[in-house]
């Protein structure tokens, strides 16, 4: 069982940044890839980004150039680095674990992040 614990939201000014953080346990960091997802209010939940053991990366179109995923396997840790952000950014952020052997979910409890002026 794979848990996942979330920081790092919080409130923002348009154009401004925020990192968020993951840590995970209960399984080996590098037998997971690692992705964020967010659910803004009064839409289903979308895919951000993902990263894999070896620091391959993906993005969303709406956020690349914008926003940047990373990890440290050293300690467990993923990040979503976010910048010049704007109100439609405005959402709850999941970080998501996805065992590439099993194919097994796991989610972490959401961290809010609100882009307001």
């Amino acid at each position: 069982q794979v848990q996942l614990v979330e920081s790092g939201g919080g409130l923002v000014q348009p154009g401004g940044s925020l990192t968020l953080s993951c840590v995970a346990s209960g399984i080996s960091f590098n037998l997971l890839n690692m992705a964020w997802y967010r659910k803004a209010p009064g839409k289903q939940r979308e895919w951000v980004a993902l990263v894999t053991p070896g620091s391959g990366t993906t993005s969303a179109a709406s956020v690349k150039g914008r926003f940047t995923i990373s990890r440290d396997n050293a300690k467990n840790t993923a990040y979503l680095h976010l910048n010049d952000m704007k109100p439609e950014d405005t959402g709850v952020y999941f970080c998501n674990a996805m065992q590439r052997i099993s194919g097994e979910n796991s989610w972490g409890q959401g961290t809010q992040v609100t882009v307001s002026s």
